[in-house]
C-alpha cells in the first residue's frame, strides 16, 4: 500500500505513478524554494506567532456544522479507525497556499494567503474558494515540530487523500510524487527532519479535473446538471505518526462465519527477521457482564493467522440489525519477544453470497440468509466543504438519516470516502455498495492508472465488514475491458461482491449482479442463471426550496405544503411499486438521492440538510415494508421474457379502428415480441423481432382460465410513448420511455372489461429517438396472505425486517 522510496540523499523515486509527470531541475526549483522560506513574514502551524485568523468564505448555503469549523479544529478525529495507534500529531489547520501558472518550474516566492487544509481550495470553509484550471498549479506550505517524546522514532507522513498529482517537499528534500486523488499514501521522512527547530513541509498539486483522463467522479471546471465544482488539493487529513525502526505496515482481516473464525495477515516494514506478530481479540460471554474471554494466535509475519470463534449462539454476527464489532490488537515482536508495535483494530463477522431461493432465482445472500438490501444513492458532496464535510458529526449524520429512514444501504456513488465514513458505516449498521471514481479515456497509461487506484481503494478500505460491493464502473463512464476487471477484483477479493457496470453498459455474464437503472422506475428484467438482478438508481422525485438551494431553480416545482404531499405520493407509489419487484427476482435497489448536490435538487434532504422533503413518518413505514414477504406475482399473459409470444404487427400506419376486436389483421406480419432494434446494450431482453421506424403498431388476442384477478398489472418495457388498448378501451397511456420491465396497474373500468375468452390487446408504440422497445403482459399481484400455494417463502423463511 505504502510506496515511498526515500534514499539517503534525498533522491527519490516513485513507483507505479503511470502518466507524464513534470520534469524538474531539482537544484534549481529547489534553490527557490529554500530563499523563499526565509523572506517570509509568517509561517503557517503551530510555530507562528500570532492566533490564527480564517473565516469561511460566503456566497453559497452552508450546513449546520459550519458554525462548528474552526482554524485549531479542523476534523480533529484520527483518521484511520481500522488501524490506530495512540500517538499522533493532527496537521489539519491553516496551512500557505499559492496559485501558479503550471508552467513556471520554481515554487513560489511569496504565497497568496492561508487555507484551512483539509478542504479543498474552491470549498467555502477553506477559506479561499478560488478556481483552479488545468494550467494552474496549486502549492502548499506548513511548519511543523516533532514532539520531544518522539526522538529516536521513525517519522510518517500522512496523507488521506490529495487530488490528482502530488509532489511532496520536506526541508526542501523531495519526499514523494504520488497520482491519484482518492486514495491514502504515506512517507517516512524521518531522514529529511532537522534535528531541532521548525520543520516544513510543501507540496505542489497539478489537477485537471475534466480536462485530464484520470480518475475524478463528478467533478467538472464549469459545473453544470448532474456535474458539480470540483475539489482541487488536499481534501482528507494530513497527519504525523511515530513508529518504531520496524512498524506494522497494514493489516488484512478476512472473517469466515462458516468456520467460525477470522483470518488476520499482517504487513511490516523494516527489520523482520525472527520477528513474530500476534493478533488478538476479545469473545463477549453470553451475559456481556462477565470479563470477556481473549482469543488469539501467535506467528510469523505475512502468515495467515486464525483466529478462533466459539460456534453459535456465542459468536456475534454484524448485520444492519445487529452491528457488532469486535475490537481486534496487533502486536509486533522482536527475537526476544519484546513488543515494538501496536495497533487496534477492530472487525465484524458477516459473509456476502450469491444465492438461489426456493423458487431457483440468484439472490443476495447476507451471513447465507436472503435480505433486500434497499438503499439510496450518497455522492458525498457538501455545500461549505464540498468533498469534505465539515466535522465528524456531519459524516455520521447522513448515515443515521438513512439509517432512521429504514434503509439498510447506501452506494457511494463515483467517489471514495475518508475512512472514517466507512467507520460509522460499520459502527451504525449500514451496508456500502462503492463505486471507483470514473474518469475518461482509454490509452493505456489512463487505463493502468485506474487499475492502480482501484487496487489501492480496495487495499485501503477491505476490512470494513460494511462494504459489501465493489463497483468498477458506472455505466459507461470511462468502461473498458469490465469483464476483465470483474474478475480480477472477484479474484483479489473474494469476499465482497462485483458490480463490473452499474447500470446500461453491462457486458455480459461478469460479476455477481445485474445491475439496472431507470428514472423514475422502478423497473425489474427476468431472473438471469448467474447473477442477481439489483436496481442500481432509481426515483429522483425533486423538488427546489427557496433558501435552502445552492443556484438555479428555475426547472423544479417550489417547496410548499401541496408540494411535500405529492413529493411523498410520489416516494410512496414508486417504493410500493418495488415490492412485487423483489417476489420476481428483485435483490437490491438504489433511490437517487439522499440530498440535493448544487443545480441537481432530487434529494430527500435539501442540499444543506435543514429539510426533509417529505414526510419521515411515511416514507420510514413504507421502507420497512420492503423488508417483509413480498407480494407474489402471477403470470396472466406472459412477456417475451422467458419463451416467445407471438403477436401480429405492422409498421404502417392502419386504419382508425385498429384497435377494436374482430378488426382483420391477416395482412398484418406475425413475430414474436419483443420488437426493437438489435445489438443495443440496455436492451436485457434481446428483441425477438426486429423494429427500427418510428412507429409499430401491434395486436393479439388472449383467454383468462381465471378472471377473478386481485390485482392485475400491466409488466411493460416500452421505448418510447405507448399506448395499451385492452377489448376497445385506452387503459394506459405512458409517455416518454421505461428502459426495463415495470408494472403499471389495470385501472377498474379496464378490469371491468376483460373476460373469459378472445380479450384483444392492442399497442401502439412510437419511438423518436434510438434504442426502441415494446413488450407487454399482464400478471396479478396477489398479498402474501391470499398466495398459499404460488410462491414460496425465502430459502431462510425469514419475516425479519431490516432497518
Amino acid at each position: 500500500m505504502h510506496e515511498t522510496v526515500a534514499t539517503k540523499d534525498g533522491v527519490s523515486r516513485m513507483s507505479n505513478c503511470i502518466g507524464s509527470i513534470r520534469k524538474w531541475s531539482a537544484a534549481a526549483s529547489w534553490f527557490a524554494v529554500f530563499v523563499a522560506t526565509f523572506v517570509l513574514g509568517r509561517m503557517c502551524g503551530p510555530t507562528g506567532a500570532q492566533e490564527p485568523s480564517w473565516q469561511p468564505v460566503k456566497g453559497h448555503i452552508m450546513t449546520r456544522w459550519a458554525k462548528d469549523v474552526s482554524a485549531t479544529n479542523a476534523l480533529p478525529e484520527y483518521p484511520r479507525p481500522m488501524m490506530k495507534r495512540q500517538n499522533w500529531k493532527n496537521l489539519n489547520g491553516l496551512w500557505e497556499y499559492a496559485i501558479r501558472p503550471k508552467s513556471e518550474t520554481n515554487g513560489p516566492e511569496n504565497f497568496d494567503g492561508q487555507v484551512l487544509v483539509p478542504f479543498c481550495i474552491e470549498s467555502a470553509l477553506s477559506g479561499v474558494k478560488k478556481k483552479v484550471v488545468e494550467t494552474d498549479m496549486l502549492w502548499y506550505r506548513r511548519a511543523f515540530d516533532i514532539p520531544r517524546e518522539w526522538v529516536g522514532r521513525r517519522i510518517l507522513l500522512h496523507f488521506g487523500a490529495v487530488d490528482w498529482e502530488t509532489t511532496v517537499w520536506v526541508n526542501g528534500r523531495e519526499a514523494r510524487r504520488h497520482c491519484g486523488g482518492y486514495d491514502p499514501f504515506s512517507i517516512d521522512i524521518t531522514n529529511m527532519l532537522k534535528e531541532s527547530g521548525p520543520q516544513e513541509i510543501v507540496l505542489s498539486v497539478w489537477d485537471p479535473t475534466d480536462k485530464g483522463r484520470q480518475a475524478r467522479g463528478k467533478q467538472q471546471i464549469i459545473p453544470e446538471g448532474f456535474m458539480y465544482t470540483p475539489s482541487s488539493g488536499i481534501w482528507q487529513t494530513v497527519w504525523l505518526e511515530p513508529v518504531p525502526l520496524s512498524y506494522i505496515r497494514s493489516i488484512r482481516v478476512e472473517p469466515d462465519i462458516d468456520e467460525n473464525c477470522v483470518w488476520v495477515t499482517v504487513d511490516v516494514a523494516g527489520p523482520g527477521d525472527g520477528y513474530t506478530v500476534r493478533a488478538q481479540t476479545l469473545i463477549p460471554r453470553p451475559d456481556d457482564e462477565e470479563t470477556p474471554e481473549p482469543s488469539g494466535f501467535e506467528g510469523k509475519i505475512g502468515q495467515h493467522l486464525c483466529i478462533s470463534l466459539p460456534g453459535e449462539p456465542k459468536t456475534r454476527l454484524w448485520s444492519p440489525d445487529s452491528p457488532f464489532l469486535y475490537d481486534l490488537d496487533v502486536t509486533l515482536k522482536d527475537r526476544a519477544g519484546k513488543t515494538i508495535d501496536t495497533v487496534e483494530s477492530y472487525f465484524g463477522m458477516r459473509k456476502i453470497s450469491i444465492g438461489k431461493d426456493e423458487r431457483g432465482i440468484n439472490r443476495i445472500m447476507f451471513n447465507n440468509k436472503q435480505m433486500f438490501q434497499y438503499g439510496v444513492l450518497d455522492q458525498g458532496w457538501w455545500p461549505d466543504g464540498l468533498y469534505t464535510a465539515p466535522t465528524d458529526e456531519a459524516l455520521r449524520y447522513d448515515i443515521e438519516t438513512i439509517k432512521r429512514l429504514g434503509a439498510n444501504m447506501v452506494r457511494k456513488h463515483v467517489k471514495f470516502e475518508p475512512q472514517r465514513f466507512y467507520y460509522w458505516c460499520d459502527k451504525l449498521g449500514i451496508l456500502v455498495w462503492q463505486d471507483m471514481p470514473s474518469g475518461g479515456g482509454n490509452s493505456d497509461e489512463r487505463k493502468g492508472q485506474f487499475e492502480l487506484e482501484l487496487r489501492r481503494m480496495i487495499d485501503a478500505s477491505r476490512n470494513h465488514p460494511s462494504i459489501v460491493m465493489w463497483v468498477a464502473f458506472n455505466e459507461g463512464w470511462g468502461q473498458f475491458d469490465a469483464p476483465r476487471l470483474a474478475q480480477w477484483i472477484k479474484q483479489y477479493d473474494p469476499t465482497r461482491l462485483v458490480d463490473h457496470a452499474s447500470g446500461w453498459a453491462d457486458r455480459g455474464d461478469f460479476g455477481d449482479v445485474r445491475d439496472i437503472h431507470l428514472y423514475p422506475g422502478p423497473g425489474v428484467g427476468p431472473a438471469l442463471p448467474n447473477r442477481a438482478m439489483v436496481l442500481g438508481e432509481f426515483g429522483a422525485h425533486g423538488m427546489a426550496v427557496k433558501g435552502n438551494s445552492w443556484g438555479d431553480d428555475s426547472r423544479w416545482s417550489k417547496y410548499g405544503p401541496k408540494e411535500v404531499a405529492r413529493l411523498t405520493r410520489a416516494y410512496l407509489r414508486t417504493i410500493r411499486a418495488l415490492r412485487p419487484m423483489i417476489y420476481m427476482g428483485l435483490s437490491g435497489a438504489v433511490y437517487t438521492q439522499i440530498t440535493d448536490i448544487e443545480n441537481e435538487l432530487n434529494g430527500l434532504m435539501t442540499y444543506d440538510r435543514e429539510l426533509l422533503k417529505m414526510d419521515a413518518r411515511q416514507m420510514t413505514a413504507v421502507n420497512l415494508e420492503l423488508y417483509d414477504p413480498p407480494p407474489v406475482v402471477k403470470t396472466v399473459l406472459p412477456t417475451s421474457q422467458q419463451t416467445p409470444q407471438i403477436w401480429r404487427y405492422t409498421t404502417t400506419k392502419p386504419s382508425e379502428d385498429w384497435y377494436r376486436p374482430g378488426y382483420d389483421d391477416s395482412v398484418w406480419k406475425t413475430g414474436a415480441a419483443g420488437f426493437g432494434e438489435y445489438d443495443v446494450p440496455t436492451n436485457i431482453v434481446p428483441p425477438r423481432t426486429k423494429w427500427t421506424s418510428s412507429d409499430i403498431w401491434i395486436r393479439r388476442t388472449f383467454d383468462l382460465s381465471d378472471k377473478d384477478l386481485v390485482s392485475p398489472h400491466f409488466l411493460i418495457h416500452y421505448d418510447e410513448d405507448a399506448e395499451v388498448y385492452i377489448n376497445r378501451q385506452l387503459a394506459v397511456k405512458l409517455p416518454d420511455h421505461n428502459a426495463f420491465y415495470t408494472l403499471v396497474p389495470l385501472d377498474k373500468e379496464t378490469m371491468r372489461l376483460l373476460k373469459a375468452k378472445a380479450n384483444c390487446m392492442a399497442v401502439h408504440c412510437r419511438n423518436t429517438n434510438r434504442p426502441q422497445y415494446i413488450d407487454v403482459g399482464i400478471v396479478d399481484v396477489l398479498p402474501p396472505s391470499r398466495a398459499a400455494g404460488i410462491g414460496s417463502k425465502a430459502k431462510d423463511g425469514s419475516t425479519r425486517r431490516s432497518s
